[in-house]
Parts: structure tokens; sequence; C-alpha cells
């Protein structure tokens, strides 16, 4: 039987995206997923990338631009896989498309559905610090530029009432409230996995503070901050909306307890320190750690800059987040690395938790019959970092471990030519 030359790609973060266009680019119809509304992955939500501090939106929307664009490429959001049978070459597999509710052909992204949306929820895409509505997109440049209705919200789904505000409001016609959920099978020669990754939820590791004092943040929340489409406009503020005097950046949370380095935590920590010093004149910054990982000329040039900036980088053994008695602040109380302690006290405090495989990859992985390794991301190959067990099945980006963005892009550069291989008779 001769081999199908199509290839599918689960997940369109930046490891899905760059696996999609070269595709594409040799001739190759690809068939993109991804689960949620939008795509563009979790780097969508950072404002600059490091070590040049480039703007983020700038190197990914052009592609997100050609991923739309590209007549190869059929994306399709809101979908995940239900099903996989056959083997390298000729799989077929099983596809539920969630309903939308709004048309992608009709809409303009004009938004004039939201404002009358009667419902406000917490917006999970900016870390739940601020709300949209029923009817939405995740953030201001999200594509595709057309928003979702979601039904575990929405009065229509959640109640069973009639409000019709948003159809109202679309002079369009774009709001499909009849929309059906649509099961698909294709047929594709070799897949891509591309899931990415999300931080652990740090509220587990209670010395901290996570989910208890108010100006305690997540790496994510932190990003969105700084971000110019995020909840302040890109105004670094404390949750009563006064800019901080000094913030604390906590490394390494929660390695111990899952026993890897994540990578990226000591760079993107560096980033923020930059970020902070940019726009919060005088502002004090500490950076607490127990071990450093800066690899590469670049991010060690970077890291340099920040330090003689300014940045007050102390070596820990042990650390807690503590409020000060009169309220005002936080204070981080500390071993230092001769088992002294000491303390600081800070306005706001970052953390940096461990990154763990997205949601649903276990899952996944049994439907695809490939083997997860002992942290939970995508086993490979010994001495292979695109290959699963199965054949015809690779892997790209942080479903298969920690990873910059650098090295994201050239492992679903090596995952492609795999998969052309694959795919040739």
């Amino acid at each position: 039987m001769a081999k199908n030359r199509d290839i599918l790609v689960i997940g369109a973060g930046l490891a899905g995206i760059e696996a999609s266009l070269l595709s594409a680019q040799a001739g190759r119809k690809v068939y993109l997923i991804e689960q949620a509304s939008y795509f563009g992955g979790a780097a969508i939500k950072s404002e600059e990338v490091f070590p040049n501090m480039e703007c983020a939106t700038c190197i990914l929307a052009p592609r997100q631009s050609d991923i739309l664009e590209n007549k190869n490429i059929e994306l399709m959001t809101l979908s995940q896989v239900t099903n996989i049978s056959g083997e390298s070459g000729n799989f077929t597999v099983k596809i539920i498309k969630r309903a939308r509710y709004v048309s992608l052909v009709n809409c303009i992204g004009c938004g004039a559905c939201f404002e009358p949306c009667p419902v406000s929820v917490d917006n999970e895409f900016e870390e739940n610090m601020s709300k949209r509505k029923a009817i939405y997109l995740a953030c201001a440049g999200a594509l595709p530029n057309a928003p979702a209705i979601d039904m575990e919200y929405c009065l229509r789904g959640k109640k069973g009432e009639e409000c019709t505000a948003c159809k109202e409001a679309c002079m369009f016609d774009a709001i499909i409230y009849d929309d059906k959920d649509e099961e698909i099978e294709i047929k594709v020669g070799a897949i891509i996995v591309a899931t990415g990754f999300r931080l652990n939820d740090s509220k587990q590791f209670t010395q901290y503070g996570y989910g208890k004092f108010e100006n305690v943040l997540n790496a994510f929340e932190f990003e969105r901050l700084r971000a110019t489409n995020g909840p302040t406009s890109g105004v670094i503020q404390k949750r009563d909306g006064k800019k901080p005097k000094s913030i604390g950046l906590i490394h390494c949370v929660g390695r111990d307890n899952k026993g890897y380095c994540s990578q990226i935590c000591c760079m993107y920590l560096t980033k923020f320190a930059h970020y902070a010093l940019d726009i919060l004149p005088g502002v004090k910054v500490y950076q607490f750690y127990k071990e450093l990982s800066i690899p590469e000329k670049g991010n060690q040039k970077f890291y340099h800059e920040v330090k003689e900036k300014g940045v007050k980088f102390i070596r820990i053994k042990e650390i807690q987040i503590a409020e000060n008695g009169n309220g005002a602040g936080l204070k981080i109380n500390y071993q230092n690395e001769k088992a002294e302690k000491e303390s600081v006290d800070v306005d706001m405090v970052v953390l940096a938790p461990y990154v763990e495989p997205f949601p649903g990859t276990d899952e996944l992985a049994k439907l695809l019959g490939i083997e997860l390794g002992n942290f939970g991301f995508v086993k490979t190959a010994e001495f292979d970092s695109v290959s699963t067990i199965r054949p015809g099945i690779f892997v790209a980006g942080c479903a298969q471990g920690p990873k910059f963005m650098q090295n994201v892009t050239t492992q679903a550069q090596a995952a492609v030519a795999r998969a052309l291989n694959t795919t040739e008779d």
C-alpha cells in the first residue's frame, strides 16, 4: 500500500507552528489541531524573548499569519484526537472539533458582541487577573481573530435561558447558537506531537505563600503584567494598583520535589529582572537561587548585563515567604549558603515553578500508543530526540521536555525531517 504523505501536527504552539510550516513548504498537506480556541501556545503570553529582548509578538504573529494563509495547512482549533489506528505511513485518526458558536467566515473581529454579554468570569489566559465574557477572545491579538462562546458560562448553555445579547449586537450574522460538535476522520502518514507545557501550581508548596499572600505571583502572572496586551496594559503593579519598590524572584520552586531542572527558569527570571529595572525606576530586585543554569554565550552575556544593573543574586539553602506583621509587604526568610538565617523585605515575590507536561498528555499518549518518561514527558528513543516508540509518530518542543525557544524550533525541524522521510515511498 502506498504511503499517505499528509501529516498531522497535534498542538499549535511554537513547535507545532514551525513543524506545520516546514511540512507545508515541502508540499505536504498538514492538519494542525489545537484544543484551545486560539493558537500560539505559551509563547504568545510573552512580551519579549531573551536573550536579545526581541518583541515576542513581532516574531510569532507573522508565522501565525503564514499558518492561516497557507493553503496546505488546515488549522482546527477547539479540536482533540479521540482515536488512532493503522501504522506508520497509513494512520487513520478521528478528531472531535468542538462547536465555536461563531462563524470564522462571517466574523470580522470587531468585538461588538463582548460588551452586551451579561456574563463575566475570570480569564484563564490572563491567569485570572482580569475578567472575560462568555463570548470572548483570550487576549487582544489572539488568532483566529474571532471569539468563541463558552457554553459552560453562557446563559443559553448553563441555565437554558434565551439570551440573545451577542447575536443582537453582531451586524455580520456571525453568531451560530445551533452550532454542533463535529466528528472528523483523516488519514495521514505521520504524526508530530507538539502539545507543549504548563507551569506547576505552586499552591502545594506552602512555604512560598502562593494563593495565600496576594502579591506572590507565578511566572506567567508576572509576564502578563508586563505584556502590553495584558490585564494592566504592561504596567507592573501590585494587587492594589501601586507599583512595587522591591521584588524577590525565587528560582527552582518545587524542583527538589519533582527531581529535575526545568532549564528555562533562570533565564526567564533574569528577563523579569530586566523588565522591572526597565520600567520601575529605583526598584530593588533580588534573585534567590540554589543553582544557576545559564547555557550558551548569548544567555550568559544577557545574565551578566542584567546583574551589572544592580540585581542582587543570593544563593540559598532554604527559603520561606511570610507577610510582614504590619501588613506592609512580604518578608523573605532564608538560609544563605553558609546556613546563616537572613531576611529581606519586598513588595512582590515572583515564583519560578517547575515546567510539567500540558494536561492530557498522558491520555493522548495512551491513544497514540506511545510511552512517557519518568517525569511525564513523551519518551523518545535512545540517542534520538524526536522518535517515539511507535514508528511514524514523532515529538517536538516541550512535550518532550523543558527547553528554550531556539531548541523548540530546532527540534521541530528535526521532527519534520523524520516525518517527511517516513512518508516517502
